[in-house]
């Protein structure tokens, strides 16, 4: 039997390479080396199980002792030699107890996974009433609340407590829980019961059909916002029959849909309110650390089958299922036993905490750590700096190691000596300055004072659409959503609408309509909410001129001053502006009349006229000729994104304007990219380019937009409703800077004159080395399968021009989601790294079907720190997996 499988064309998620590139590399087996994650070959029949061998050091040659740092003599206070000698016997306590990482069952690769379905087991769930939550086994049952005084001891309480919000009325208030009234529609109101979970994370909700379990919660980490009052659409248009006080909307990231409510009280609907916000609040105020023993102690606390606050074997085998291991039930057992110290067949108390930490025990951070702390297990301050130094830590100083050990180290004596335990490590390593994006890029950290067309800028194509362009519902809060992840171009199309009113919607498709003026008011009540800089509002006008001048009435009553309507500079009104200067700025892209025009508008020429999108039908003849005209009100508005026709690319008696704006499908532009690549590249130094999709995508897909960031293209244009690589790449490219939706575009791509051909990049310049270590705590993806372990593999895509994109994998590990290690390194060779995304993919290995995502994060190459990191896993959505990490070590050299 063969380890690999056939590929399906284009990955599970939309594939950018093909398939050839890529195969699968196939589960060596124990005691033998792996294959390289590049082999093209099938492997051979895999021989009988052997033990493994001594696990591989991810140590380089160092000096055994350093006496100046590891004795440390009299520069220490008098109590340290007594806090190294016991840290020291502790340390060696720990190192007898050491037990080898779980080992994955033996497993014929070419066999699939056995399905145990429980017949019985789906009777009950299917039997069980709406009004109960579900079973322990999988989320914890809310139960009434103990009286204040013994509140804080019971077991479900403890995630709540170490939150420190017990005591909290609000918090209280949600774990008795609440029948509030979900509104869809006006004959769709219903009553149902939401209740906080006790781990603090999720909160369960009734349905008149039960479902399965997971299908019963959402998770306090997805939330995007909660508004109080009449603040959605769905709430303005269906809840007028319920006072705003009463009425809240929880946003979620990702597509899933908001969630109106209605509560009997304005005091409940207020405690909803405050209470969520605390939650969000203390969540996002967590360490990795904390989110993790959180995690694990609220998986603890369901694997508790009776809740007695005490483990027996079976529970702690449906433990380790739960937090995705599958392990040999030998080990498992042993493990238990060595916990077991009152010899009863269960673990309580400090025998429970003992079991969690040697599960939790992370062997490549200690070696890395005693590597450097050397016997007597602590890090000094000097010591600390080394590490920093190797890490290619910029700027590392002694007194900035002194400051990590204050910030992160837990012992407050090992603190007051400047030194730094294992624990200390562990922190500093899963916190944000650990992490693999660069902290410093997190905020606005680029020039904002170059002109508009040095940007790239997050752009969103049919922004009104939350589903597929043919029937798909079309929504004001798809632009909310939008400008949550950072979007700063947002597309309204225009149509004429009964009443005087224009409605934006997909012309000549079954997806609804929504009012052009509803869409204004999104933009001015949530387009500076996330970031303060300019909003680009790209028309696509199919009125009369009547009702463009309604339009244009909307946008200066609506939005105001905000609104640009003259040039910045008088002494040069068609010089593109810089961000800076457009802070809290909405522009209007649209077509403008030239100078010498009649009153009541005109018929544009075709030389005026944009190119538009196509559409799916023709339009009549006499929409057609009522949409080639245009409002003297409505041009009046495009002062610095005038839509104009791209015709040529060579140099013209009289030079463009920086002011014009040409939009291009994604067949031209990658055209104009294989046949001028180098004169695309300075037209669009001087000039704002959009580009969209085809409009053949009838389900709303989206294409590749590195191949036109690569060519300066700024305004990519994206379906913003549409999951997949390409949206990850987006949300990557604007990840950093603040997420503020601009990012100065590389030098080579700002110069007018320069010489730069994403098809001709040149000699490779950068060697980029990533040994994948380890991953930590992989989600389940099918929770509702206890048996069900994910067989995890890492794939490190590289995005950039042609001759630099690339992807190599990993082998996979059987039967390990929890801690699985690899010890694999991949290497790619980069001809233009300062236009380059690199893309960490988690899959799930299938041998019969394609692989299963589990996880991504993406980021800029300039922004990849080097050293040891952890990078954080995202879901499809762009919502945090936490905490699902991988252990990486990264070297960039550049020659």
């Amino acid at each position: 039997m063969s380890g690999g499988r056939p590929r399906r064309p284009g990955g599970t998620r939309g594939d950018p390479f093909p398939s050839h590139t890529s195969p699968r590399a196939h589960l060596p087996a124990w005691g033998q080396r792996p294959a390289p994650a590049t082999a093209s070959h099938l492997p051979p029949r895999r021989p009988r199980p052997r033990p493994l061998p001594p696990r591989p050091s991810f140590s380089r040659p160092r000096p055994s002792l350093r006496p100046s740092s590891r004795h440390l003599p009299s520069r220490l206070p008098p109590g340290a030699a007594k806090f190294l000698a016991r840290n020291r016997a502790q340390s060696r306590g720990r190192a007898g107890a050491v037990t080898p990482l779980p080992r994955p069952r033996a497993q014929t690769p070419g066999r699939p996974r056995p399905r145990r379905a429980m017949l019985c087991g789906r009777w009950r769930s299917r039997r069980r009433r709406p009004e109960e939550p579900p079973g322990p086994a999988q989320v914890a049952t809310p139960v009434a609340l103990a009286p204040p005084d013994g509140g804080s001891r019971r077991p479900g309480l403890r995630a709540l407590k170490k939150m420190g919000l017990t005591e909290d009325e609000d918090v209280r208030a949600m774990l008795r829980g609440s029948r509030l009234r979900k509104i869809r529609s006006r004959t769709w109101q219903k009553e149902r019961l939401y209740r906080l979970q006790e781990d603090g994370l999720s909160v369960w909700f009734q349905r008149r059909i039960p479902r399965a379990p997971s299908q019963h919660i959402f998770f306090v980490q997805h939330i995007e916002a909660v508004r109080e009052g009449h603040q959605s659409e769905g709430l303005r248009r269906f809840g007028g029959a319920f006072p705003p006080a009463r009425c809240l909307t929880i946003a979620f990231r990702g597509r899933r849909k908001n969630l109106d409510l209605a509560a009997a009280t304005a005091e409940e609907a207020q405690r909803w309110v405050r209470g969520l916000a605390k939650l969000r609040a203390r969540l996002d105020a967590m360490s990795q650390r904390e989110r993790l023993d959180h995690w694990i102690h609220a998986y603890l606390h369901r694997a508790d089958s009776d809740q007695d606050s005490k483990m027996s074997f079976k529970e702690i085998k449906s433990l380790l299922r739960m937090v995705n291991v599958d392990m040999n039930d030998m080990y498992a057992y042993r493990l238990f036993k060595e916990c077991d110290h009152s010899n009863n067949e269960r673990l309580e108390g400090a025998e429970i905490e003992e079991f969690l930490r040697r599960l939790l025990k992370r062997p490549e951070l200690e070696e890395i750590f005693h590597r450097y702390s050397g016997e007597d297990r602590v890090l000094s301050a000097p010591e600390l700096l080394e590490f920093l130094e190797d890490q290619g830590e910029d700027g590392a100083t002694l007194a900035h190691a002194q400051q990590l050990i204050h910030t992160y180290e837990l012992n407050e004596t090992a603190k007051q000596h400047e030194l730094m335990t294992l624990d200390g490590f562990m922190m500093y390593l899963l916190s944000p300055e650990g992490a693999a994006l660069d902290p410093a890029h997190t905020s606005v950290f680029q020039d904002m004072d170059q002109p508009l067309s040095h940007y790239f800028i997050s752009s969103s194509h049919n922004t009104y659409l939350t589903d597929s362009q043919i029937g798909g519902p079309s929504s004001t809060e798809a632009y909310v959503r939008a400008f949550a992840q950072g979007c700063r171009c947002v597309e309204l199309d225009c149509w004429e609408g009964p009443g005087g009113e224009p409605i934006i919607y997909h012309g000549h498709t079954l997806t609804s309509k929504i009012l052009f003026r509803d869409v204004v008011q999104a933009v001015r009540d949530h387009a500076f909410t996330l970031s303060p800089y300019p909003v680009i509002l790209s028309l696509e006008n199919h009125c009369g001129l009547e009702q463009q001048a309604v339009m244009a009435r909307h946008l200066r009553t609506i939005l105001g001053d905000t609104l640009v309507t003259q040039a910045l500079d008088a002494q040069n009104p068609e010089e593109l502006p810089s961000p800076e200067q457009l802070k809290g700025r909405v522009l209007v892209k649209g077509k403008k009349l030239p100078a010498a025009r009649s009153e009541d508008g005109r018929i544009l020429s075709d030389q005026e006229e944009e190119e538009e999108e196509e559409e799916e039908e023709p339009e009549a003849t006499e929409q057609r000729r009522r949409a080639k005209q245009i409002s003297p009100e409505l041009s009046a508005l495009a002062v610095y994104c005038c839509a104009t026709r791209l015709r040529t690319l060579r140099p013209t008696p009289v030079p463009p304007q920086p002011c014009q704006v040409s939009s291009l499908n994604e067949r031209k532009a990658k055209k104009l990219i294989r046949e001028a690549g180098n004169s695309f590249v300075r037209h669009n130094a001087r000039q704002l380019t959009r580009v969209y999709p085809l409009g053949l995508r009838m389900n709303s897909a989206n294409y590749s937009p590195q191949e036109m960031w690569n060519s300066g293209c700024q305004l990519v244009a994206l379906n913003f409703q549409t999951p997949g690589y390409e949206m990850d790449l987006n949300a990557g490219r604007f990840l950093v800077n603040g997420q503020c939706g601009y990012i100065l575009k590389p030098a080579c791509l700002r110069q007018p004159d320069t010489t730069f051909d994403p098809e001709c990049p040149g000699p490779p310049r950068t060697t980029l080395t990533i040994q994948v270590l380890t991953a930590q705590q992989l989600p389940k993806l099918n929770t509702e399968k206890p048996n069900s372990i994910v067989d995890p593999l890492v794939r490190v895509e590289i995005h950039g021009v042609p001759a630099d994109c690339a992807r190599k994998e990993t082998n996979y590990v059987l039967n390990n989601g929890f801690n699985p290690r690899w010890g694999q390194t991949l290497q790619f060779q980069l001809r233009a790294p300062e236009l380059v995304l690199v893309r960490f993919v988690v899959e799930d290995y299938d041998t019969t079907s394609p692989n299963d995502f589990v996880g991504q994060f993406t980021l800029p190459l300039n922004s990849l720190k080097q050293g040891y990191r952890h990078i954080h896993l995202l879901s499809k959505d762009g919502a945090s997996l936490s905490p699902a990490t991988l252990f990486v070590h990264i070297r960039i050299q550049r020659f």
